[in-house]
């Protein structure tokens, strides 16, 4: 089981967006059958072993093995990943394009570079798969709390600054042989999960 997949089929999105069928991969993050998920999400289990064929359909999971009770084949499914993604690449003619409008100000370009990185990123990994190879890829992820909001714009400045000058250390365009490498920094506001308010009980 791949820890995330990446879905960049149309059809495929779709059918992983089903609620219903987007429970069964969360609960086929074990192996499963059709006559266990039935009775762990509530359905009958023909309806079920219905999801369970377009999820198979589509890749989405995969055959672990069968086992025979009686006259009855039982087939035990587990999910492809225990994650997806979906890729822009599936709303092709829709997908934001970085190009249109860059503005590095602008949360909504921030959004559009994201979602080609997610596009990219998706699209190495899907070949490397094929081909049993890994993807050359590097980030960082981290806070940082500032002061104020003069302190943000210099703070910005200041990276802009540092990673134009390792660029151009490192770039050669006359470099044989060479790979071209996209570099994305972003910096944006952290979002806090929020936690539901405890409901009080009087007591008696």
């Amino acid at each position: 089981m791949l820890e995330v997949a990446v879905i960049e089929d149309p059809s495929a999105a779709e059918v992983s967006l089903d609620p219903v069928r987007a429970r069964l991969l969360a609960e086929l993050a074990e192996p499963g059958s059709a006559t266990m998920l039935a009775a762990r999400v509530g359905l009958p289990r023909q309806k079920v072993n219905y999801h369970l064929k377009t999820l198979e359909k589509h890749g989405l999971v995969e055959l672990v093995e069968e086992r025979r009770k009686g006259n009855v084949t039982e087939r035990v499914l587990r999910a492809t990943a225990a994650s997806y993604v979906i890729s822009p690449i599936a709303l092709a003619s829709v997908q934001p394009d970085p190009a249109r409008s860059p503005d590095r100000l602008s949360a909504r370009w921030l959004l559009a570079l994201a979602s080609r990185l997610v596009s990219d990123v998706g699209s190495l990994i899907t070949g490397a798969t094929r081909a049993r190879r890994r993807v050359a890829t590097f980030a960082l992820d981290g806070e940082v709390r500032f002061a104020s909001a003069a302190d943000r714009a210099a703070f910005a400045e200041e990276l802009t600054n540092a990673v134009t000058a390792l660029v151009s250390k490192y770039h050669d365009e006359t470099a044989e042989g060479g790979r071209d490498h996209r570099v994305v920094v972003a910096v944006h506001p952290s979002v806090k999960a929020v936690t539901e308010p405890m409901t009080q009980t009087k007591e008696s």
